[in-house]
């Protein structure tokens, strides 16, 4: 009997679906496919412009399939000076200030919550209103210089190691999770600090993937840092880099096509343009950060949508 009820049901939710449901199910595809490609197409148009003969490129008719396929725009800029120091400082403070960032994050995140932290209320609050306010560029270079930040390595992680918005994301997960567990810990004679290393980090993973991720990206694409604080060469990053490439690109077109003493250079097709380096470094910059991002994104769902709702 419970079989014939079942499959009765089942029909019956397989009747429910009208012409109207197919309908909002195709056009529901359709716009997020058709978003999607929009989404994917910048990307695409770069790797294609950067790989087709130049002169092409130069000319706009390189749009949808790539022509004349070449790999001599990648060998040239990966010859132009500095871009391997740079590379290393790019990947040196996207992997410190994003540990510093985040743990930052987990450990205020955990102490705000706490009942009996020491004027809570306050120091919460106190941190809220730096999301809304701040001194400004004068002041701000100010304090770097007067802390002999100008010039070093640690103007990129320690600005940025409390983040306010991030610290809210890690309260309200913890505060999601029931306080039974932190009670039962204490009840064990658990400390404050063994409770949030052994209980929380880990039950906290996806917000912190979230917060990782939302500051390797913020490090790896900050140039602004790099203009206003640093003068030492041996100091910029790589999206600073690539900034200082696009505004020159016609000089380094130039010094590339005078410089390059290969005859495959005289060609049209591999000649360096403006356009061909500008295309070409953009590429070398964005692939990195690229390729990390979808093997987090399962993280960054999870933990985005937890963090940000209470109960």
């Amino acid at each position: 009997m419970s079989k014939e009820t079942n499959t009765t049901a089942y029909k019956a939710k397989k009747k429910k679906i009208t012409v109207g449901d197919i309908s909002f199910n195709i056009i529901n595809y359709a716009v997020f496919i058709i978003f999607t490609i929009i989404c994917i197409y910048p990307f695409y148009y770069l790797i294609i412009n950067t790989i087709s003969s130049n002169d092409l490129s130069n000319n706009g008719v390189i749009n949808f399939l790539p022509r004349k396929l070449q790999f001599e725009n990648y060998k040239q800029v990966f010859k132009l000076s500095g871009l391997s120091a740079a590379a290393t400082i790019s990947l040196g403070r996207v992997v410190i200030g994003t540990l510093c960032t985040t743990l930052a994050s987990a450990f205020l995140g955990f102490m705000f919550s706490q009942q009996k932290m020491w004027m809570r209320k306050f120091w919460y609050r106190f941190m809220c209103i730096t999301m809304y306010f701040n001194a400004g560029l004068i002041p701000m270079y100010i304090i770097m210089l007067n802390l002999h930040l100008n010039n070093s390595f640690w103007v990129y992680i320690l600005p940025a190691i409390v983040s306010p918005f991030n610290i809210i994301l890690v309260k309200t997960y913890i505060e999601s999770i029931s306080s039974s567990l932190q009670e039962a810990a204490e009840i064990d004679g658990a400390g404050i600090v063994t409770i949030f290393v052994r209980i929380m980090l880990p039950i906290s993973k996806p917000i912190l993937a979230t917060i990782a991720i939302f500051s390797a990206v913020g490090q790896w694409n900050s140039f602004q840092d790099t203009l206003i604080y640093i003068t030492d060469q041996k100091l910029y990053s790589l999206q600073y880099l690539l900034y200082k490439y696009i505004n020159e690109a016609s000089t380094l077109a130039n010094v590339m096509k005078s410089n390059g003493g290969a005859a495959g250079l005289a060609n049209l097709a591999t000649k360096q343009t403006a356009t061909s380096i500008k295309m070409t470094v953009s590429v070398i910059v964005v692939f990195p950060i690229l390729m990390v991002y979808p093997f987090a994104q399962r993280y960054f769902t999870t933990g985005i949508m937890i963090g940000s709702v209470k109960g």
